[in-house]
């Protein structure tokens, strides 16, 4: 499960911006995650605690995907913790699970899971070069990381238009992708807050529903679409309630400054989900085989 390769990024997101959010330390985000250690939204139906609505978002997503339905080789680009790796090989009868992560940190938590049927590069997508096609492709969580700010409509287009042309060339025909992200909504890149943007997420920005669309057109088609900016509101009270019940743990792990601030990026991303400046995109795409390939 242990592969390790030179991290480079090109464009969005640097290692270095990654690693300030996700390498804060494994036991810190344990004291307000899942027993699995997901750190996306949850998909909630009634009578869900955290762990059950979780694993419902992991089964939407390798379903979506076609990952169940092939038995094959799924890829994770942005695997954090590798949950979906593990419930795809020991639950739903994936033959073989990869992930690709950034973090230092979560690169050696699940290095030392050792889970037989899983591989985590410590690699970027557009460094990814598998042996064989992949069956399908997830990705939760990581899109918000492939524009930087302040780019120009165009600029931004290409930086996901090459995701999405990475993802057609690591897929064999007929392959799906099932792809989690938060968007803007009611707002733009121009009303996020300071806070959120350069202490919490540098280096990264929310795309536009408009902006996936366009950049995936040609490479894939767009099978179903949700909005579920509610499930993300619920999920961060969730990790919020829990934070504040283990904060002087957390306190020990990372010290009193970093709960702080993880409470109030907490409580204002949990509003921002209310009130609709943000949506929570789920999509499944069909990988275009016959189809024209611009540019």
């Amino acid at each position: 499960m242990t592969q390790t390769a030179e991290v480079t990024t090109g464009a969005g997101a640097s290692a270095e911006a990654i690693e300030h959010h996700y390498d804060v330390g494994n036991r810190f985000y344990a004291t307000f995650l899942d027993n699995n250690m997901v750190y996306s939204s949850a998909m909630w139906s009634p009578g869900d605690d955290l762990e059950r609505a979780q694993l419902r978002k992991l089964d939407h997503h390798l379903e979506g995907s076609g990952a169940v339905e092939s038995g094959g080789h799924v890829l994770d680009i942005g695997c954090g913790w590798g949950a979906l790796l593990r419930h795809a090989v020991q639950t739903r009868g994936v033959r073989q699970a990869t992930g690709l992560t950034l973090s230092k940190a979560q690169h050696r938590y699940c290095q030392q899971r050792q889970v037989p049927g899983v591989e985590v590069r410590l690699e970027s997508w557009r460094d990814h070069e598998p042996a064989t096609p992949y069956d399908a492709i997830v990705s939760i969580g990581a899109f918000e990381h492939f524009a930087e700010p302040n780019l120009e409509r165009g600029a931004r287009e290409l930086r996901y238009r090459e995701f999405f042309e990475r993802c057609w060339t690591l897929t064999r025909p007929g392959a799906r992708l099932s792809l989690q992200t938060i968007s803007y909504d009611n707002m733009n890149g121009s009303m996020m807050s300071p806070f959120i943007a350069n202490e919490i997420f540098p280096e990264s920005d929310l795309p536009k529903i408009s902006d996936i669309a366009e950049a995936s057109d040609g490479l894939f088609s767009i099978a179903a679409l949700r909005n579920d900016a509610a499930d993300y509101e619920e999920t961060c009270r969730q990790w919020l309630r829990r934070l504040r019940i283990h904060r002087e743990a957390a306190a020990q792990l990372s010290g009193e400054a970093k709960v702080k601030q993880f409470i109030q990026y907490l409580t204002m991303v949990t509003m921002g989900f209310h009130i609709k400046n943000m949506g929570l995109l789920r999509i499944r795409f069909d990988r275009l085989d016959k189809g024209y390939r611009k540019r």
